[in-house]
């Protein structure tokens, strides 16, 4: 190997290769079948989703009986409206812990995550819209000598 003599050299010599962007391929199951793990606040959310009607089953119930109120419908439905893929997937999803509001949340970002598994050219739409980021807030542990995670007792000068 030559020794260098000058910095203009040094220029020539170091090849400058731009980093690639990663390549994002599908993933699918044996069934053809896209999963993810969706989480939110306590809740963590598995989901498959496949080519189907659009049907979207929680916890083995209709997605419209499991979360009742519409505002959480809304926030699931959220992904698949963006990329215009409402009625192309059936949604298979089980969720555990927290309530519903972190429930609906994880399982929005499961569908997420799984529509970027089984067509990773949606990833660019959904990172933009935010819902391929977990949201990472989550209760504060309550403190000893508290009387919840940041409130104090009574304080009595007398």
């Amino acid at each position: 190997m030559a020794e260098l003599q000058s910095l203009e050299e040094l220029g020539g010599a170091v090849e400058t290769a731009a980093p690639e962007a990663p390549v994002y391929v599908q993933k699918l199951d044996a069934q053809g079948r896209a999963y993810a793990t969706g989480k939110r606040k306590n809740a963590i959310a598995r989901v498959w989703i496949k080519p189907g009607t659009g049907k979207i089953i929680v916890n083995k119930k209709e997605y419209a009986e499991y979360f009742a109120r519409p505002v959480l419908q809304m926030v699931l439905r959220q992904p698949l409206m963006l990329t215009d893929r409402l009625s192309q997937f059936d949604i298979i999803a089980t969720v555990v812990g927290g309530g519903l509001s972190g429930q609906a949340g994880a399982v929005r970002h499961g569908i997420s995550k799984a529509l970027t598994h089984y067509e990773p050219d949606l990833r660019a739409s959904l990172k933009k819209g935010g819902f391929l980021t977990r949201d990472s807030r989550v209760v504060e542990r309550k403190k000893f000598g508290r009387a919840k995670a940041r409130k104090s007792f009574q304080f009595s000068k007398r």
